[in-house]
């Protein structure tokens, strides 16, 4: 498969902050819903995430992370994901959020 470059920059991943995190119960395969600030252009968006192998509510409040901001919504559930969290399998196949390893404000795009 080959992508071109411009096929590359039509994909817009941001970087944005956890704000809240909640168990998603009624998920048939075990999740998170996150609320996730963006900052001012983008405000705060919601994703369902498969993270819970590595991760739970209480230790993702507050953390960075980057997602695809620029995708159709999907309906998972009685939720709407808005955004597509970025993340990598570990030795076990359970996703390691992908995150930027300094402070850079929320909203700021990948280029």
């Amino acid at each position: 498969m080959q992508t071109s470059t411009k096929n590359f920059f039509e994909i817009d991943i941001r970087k944005g902050n956890i704000i809240d995190a909640v168990l998603f119960k009624e998920a048939i395969k075990p999740a998170i819903k996150l609320w996730i600030d963006f900052g001012t252009d983008i405000g705060i968006k919601k994703s369902s995430a498969q993270i819970t192998d590595n991760y739970n509510p209480k230790s993702l409040k507050g953390k960075s992370i980057l997602a695809v901001v620029n995708l159709p919504p999907r309906q998972i559930g009685p939720f709407i994901s808005e955004v597509l969290i970025l993340g990598l399998p570990d030795q076990n196949n359970s996703i390691v959020l992908a995150v930027p390893d300094t402070s850079v404000p929320n909203g700021s795009k990948l280029s």
